[in-house]
C-alpha cells in the first residue's frame, strides 16, 4: 500500500466533498455516513481545505465535528489540508500569509485532529517558493503540521521545492480528460524525487461518470458552470470521450467511474511513484462504488490509451482567472 508521511494509506483517498465547491452541500449526517463508509473501505487519506465552503461552515469545521463525534477515527485518517489563499482567493505565500493560514486551520480543527500534510492550494508568484517552504518548515518542526505538500505546480517548482525541504506529496489534476502532467514534466519531476502524486478530480468532476449528459444537468451556482469544458460546443465534443470510455467500462464489467479511478491508480506503474486518486463523494453508496477494486491489465491500458489518442479534449481545465493561478 502507498505511504504518505510514513503512514500507510488505502489505494484511493477522498476529497471531503461534504462542504467543498458544491452549490447544495449535503447534510452533516449524510457527510458523516460517507466519511464512515470511506474508512470502512480502507480509504483513509482525506483531503480538505480552508477554502472549501464558507468561513463559518467549511471542510475543517466538518472535520472538527466528525472527530468530535468519532474521536477513535482521528488516528486512522491521514489528513491533507489545502490553504494559503487570502480572502480574495489569491495565494499569499508571505510569512504573514503562512502564519495566518496555518494558525486558522489549526484553530478550526481545535485539536480534534492533526494536519498530516499541509499544502498551499496555489503558488504565490510574488513570493519565492523557497521562502514559503522555509516558513512552512518551521511549523513542521514545531509539530503543528506533519509534512508539506505542493498543489497545482509546475515541474520547475517541484525541482526548486525539493532542494529546500522534504515534499510529502504533489496534488495535481489527473484523469482521463486531464493528462497534462504526463507530458509537461510534472509526473517526471515527482518521480525523480520519489514524491507521491495525489490526483484530484479523477472522474473529471463527475463528467466521466456519464451521468452528466447535458449542461442543464449541472446545478445552478455550481462552479462547473464557469469551466470551459462544461460549456457549449466544448461540452458536446467532450461527450465523445465519455461514450468511448463507457464502451471500455462495459467490456470490463465496471462503471465508468470505476474505470476512470482505476486508470489513475494504474498510472503508478507508468510514472514510478504512488498515484492516489481522491474522488469526491457525498453518499455512502457512491463511496462504495468508487472503492471497488477494478484491476486494469496492460491490454486494458493500451485500449484506453488508443481512445485518448483518438480524441482531443475541448476547453481548458479552468476559466481565465483560474488558469492564471495554475502552473501546470
Amino acid at each position: 500500500m502507498p505511504q504518505l508521511v510514513g503512514r500507510e494509506i488505502g489505494p484511493i483517498g477522498y476529497g471531503l466533498m461534504g462542504l467543498t465547491w458544491r452549490a447544495h452541500p449535503p447534510s452533516e449526517e449524510q457527510s458523516f455516513e460517507a466519511m464512515k463508509a470511506a474508512l470502512a473501505a480502507g480509504s483513509n487519506f482525506w483531503n480538505g481545505g480552508e477554502l472549501y465552503g464558507p468561513p463559518d461552515a467549511n471542510s475543517l469545521q466538518l472535520l472538527n465535528k466528525y472527530f468530535t463525534k468519532y474521536p477513535e477515527d482521528a488516528d486512522k485518517v491521514v489528513l491533507s489540508i489545502k490553504g494559503g489563499l487570502d480572502k480574495n482567493m489569491h495565494p499569499d505565500g508571505s510569512p504573514e500569509g503562512v502564519k495566518r493560514t496555518i494558525e486558522n486551520c489549526v484553530k478550526l480543527l481545535d485539536g480534534k485532529k492533526k494536519i498530516d500534510i499541509f499544502e498551499y492550494a496555489r503558488v504565490d508568484k510574488n513570493v519565492p517558493i523557497e521562502e514559503t517552504l522555509k516558513n512552512l518548515e518551521q511549523y513542521v518542526k514545531a509539530g503543528k503540521i506533519g509534512g508539506i505538500g505542493l498543489s497545482e505546480v509546475s515541474a520547475a517548482t517541484i525541482e526548486r521545492a525539493a532542494k529546500v525541504t522534504k515534499i510529502a506529496a504533489v496534488e495535481v489534476e489527473l484523469s482521463l480528460w486531464s493528462t497534462d502532467i504526463l507530458s509537461n514534466g510534472v509526473a517526471k519531476a515527482a518521480a525523480a524525487h520519489n514524491i507521491p502524486i495525489v490526483a484530484y478530480s479523477p472522474i473529471g468532476r463527475g463528467f466521466l461518470t456519464g451521468e452528466i449528459k447535458k449542461p442543464e444537468d449541472i446545478p445552478e451556482g455550481d462552479m462547473r458552470k464557469t469551466m470551459p469544458r462544461f460549456q457549449g460546443a466544448n461540452f458536446e465534443k467532450n461527450l465523445d470521450l465519455v461514450k468511448e470510455l463507457d464502451k471500455v467500462a462495459k467490456q470490463k464489467g465496471c462503471t465508468s467511474a470505476q474505470l476512470a479511478i482505476s486508470w489513475v491508480k494504474y498510472m503508478s506503474s507508468e510514472i514510478g511513484v504512488p498515484v492516489i486518486p481522491i474522488p469526491g463523494a457525498t453518499k455512502q453508496e457512491r463511496v462504495a462504488e468508487n472503492s471497488k477494486d477494478v484491476t486494469l491489465t496492460s491490454d486494458d491500458a493500451a485500449e484506453i490509451r488508443s481512445v485518448l489518442q483518438s480524441i482531443t479534449i475541448s476547453g481548458q481545465r479552468y476559466g481565465e482567472a483560474g488558469m492564471a493561478h495554475a502552473e501546470g
